[in-house]
């Protein structure tokens, strides 16, 4: 018997599916305490959980018979994945269920603000009659500003497109390739969605690069009848900043389904007329809970079954079944996807990587897939692995052109990556020395010896006397210790690159002081691990 443990409401659709499958049973337990799930957990096969139930490492330190954990939702972040995957646990999530109820959700927003429909509501049930207060504004042949461009945002771009809107698309990693035919017009200049859209709507994952994306010096670049539209994730558009705009009528209106701490502490923005706000109803349909319930109740009982495996965040690695040194290769390339994410910022145009020396004569295919993971992870919520990452990448038009040459050049074997976009084109390679020491070799032809591990620091500075002195006393007022550093140069350019790895993440004042040194040209912080 197949026994399935469900910690919190899910559509008995999910629930039925389960009882009605030949040797499988559904529990239902919804809102059990973190002890009380670690003394049972070992009992069942399976576990479903939406956002309330936290699996924990205490949760899964005796898991017994528990083959995997499904989230019937898009984000794993109340699941402790790595401890899941050091005890064998399958972890996987529903991440298309919600997507047309998003985008549904952003158009009603947007179609609430064009047409004042809340403010003549509360109005007429106050009693008033004011037709002429609350004229509104057609959608008709306004240009609609989608920033991210994955499946919701181009669910929302189809459905704009019916109402005749003009779609301006951008997307900070790569437009999809059907763009055109889905009637986008893609720029790679955010700054032309700014200036010339009438509504704004937001779709990207919230990270580092994200944070704050819209905010006093975007808003001021607007049309002060923009709206915007936030269904994403709180913090993307800077709350201090919109609520300013808002309050002094700097733009027509702006729609939150989404804040930075929810439930919100400060409801500033429920007092403002001009701006609508709803508790996170993105997800919240019951075509939407349904899909997500049936679907995690589906891919579950496959696992549990020993049956295929979908949308697994943890997906076994294949290292096991590879030569050690293509594992190592494997993790060398990851980072070095994980620092080109960083150094190399604009819409991907191109991907090439290059295996020399001993690697090229063996299968890299995972070393490439680990490449594409460090490159594409910080553009996507859900966890990328070797399953998922390929159908991701292709969905936004992205390959990797690979080739390999069994001629060594300066190491044994070297891994070399090069990422264009509409703004740069880098290249980082990598080598690994003993069979065990990953280390990255040059930054754009630049010769630097480095280890790729923890917080990276990388600089393109002018090359004169006193620039690592600088920067090591700079790091060393802020506490911030140097593990390796390589230092690059090419003396008839009067460039340089340094490249630092550090025991601990810089944080915002310590980059700022890095930044005014005179002689920095680029800086960027990569975090790896």
């Amino acid at each position: 018997m197949i026994r399935v443990l469900i910690t919190d409401k899910l559509a008995k659709e999910g629930i039925d599916l389960i009882n009605a499958t030949e040797g499988a049973e559904a529990v239902v337990k919804i809102g059990i305490s973190e002890d009380e799930l670690s003394n049972i957990i070992h009992d069942y096969d399976g576990l479903i959980v939406r956002s309330e139930t936290k699996v924990t490492a205490k949760v899964l330190a005796n898991p017994g018979r528990l083959k995997g954990v499904a989230r019937a939702g898009v984000g794993v972040d109340n699941i402790d994945v790595p401890a899941a995957t050091r005890k064998g646990i399958l972890v996987m999530n529903t991440p298309g269920g919600n997507t047309l109820s998003a985008a549904e959700h952003t158009m009603a927003l947007m179609l609430a603000m064009s047409r004042n429909v809340v403010q003549a509501c509360n109005s007429l049930k106050s009693g008033a009659w004011d037709r002429k207060k609350y004229t509104g504004n057609q959608l008709n042949n306004k240009v609609l500003g989608v920033i991210g461009l994955g499946r919701i945002g181009v669910a929302v771009a189809r459905m704009a497109h019916g109402l005749n809107m003009k779609i301006l698309g951008y997307d900070p990693l790569s437009a999809p390739t059907n763009a055109e035919e889905l009637g986008i017009e893609v720029t790679d200049k955010l700054e032309r969605i700014f200036r010339e859209a009438d509504f704004i709507t937001i779709h990207v994952p919230k990270n580092p690069q994200t944070l704050n994306m819209i905010g006093a010096d975007q808003i001021a670049m607007m049309k002060p009848t923009v709206r915007l539209v936030n269904c994403a994730r709180g913090g993307i558009i800077n709350e201090d900043a919109l609520y300013d705009a808002l309050s002094k009528k700097r733009i027509a209106g702006a729609a939150l389904d989404v804040f930075s701490s929810e439930p919100p502490q400060d409801l500033r923005f429920a007092t403002l007329d001009n701006c609508i706000v709803t508790p996170h109803l993105g997800a919240s349909t019951e075509e939407a809970q349904v899909e997500v319930a049936v679907e995690a109740a589906e891919i579950l009982l496959d696992a549990a079954k020993g049956g295929p495996i979908r949308n697994a965040v943890n997906a076994p690695s294949t290292s096991g079944a590879m030569p050690p040194i293509v594992g190592k290769y494997a993790e060398l390339a990851r980072r070095i996807g994980a620092v080109l994410s960083t150094i190399a910022p604009g819409n991907i145009k191109g991907v090439q990587v290059e295996y020399r020396g001993l690697i090229a004569g063996v299968s890299v295919q995972p070393a490439t897939l680990n490449f594409a993971i460090g490159l594409l992870q910080k553009h996507f919520e859900m966890p990328l692995n070797m399953v998922n990452t390929p159908v991701l990448a292709k969905e936004r038009g992205i390959s990797i052109d690979e080739t390999k040459n069994t001629e060594a050049r300066d190491v044994a074997s070297s891994f070399t990556a090069t990422v264009t976009t509409n703004e740069v084109k880098r290249t980082v390679r990598g080598s690994v020395f003993g069979e065990t020491l990953l280390r990255i070799i040059e930054i754009d032809g630049f010769h630097v010896e480095m280890t790729p591990q923890g917080s990276v620091l990388v600089i393109f500075n002018d090359d004169r006397p006193g620039v690592i002195g600088a920067v090591g006393t700079l790091l060393g007022n802020h506490g911030i210790n140097i593990g390796t550093m390589g230092v690059g140069q090419k003396p008839e350019l009067q460039k340089a690159v340094l490249a630092v790895s550090l025991d601990k993440e810089p944080d915002d004042a310590t980059i700022q002081d890095l930044r005014k040194l005179d002689f920095v040209n680029d800086l960027y912080v990569c975090t790896l691990d």
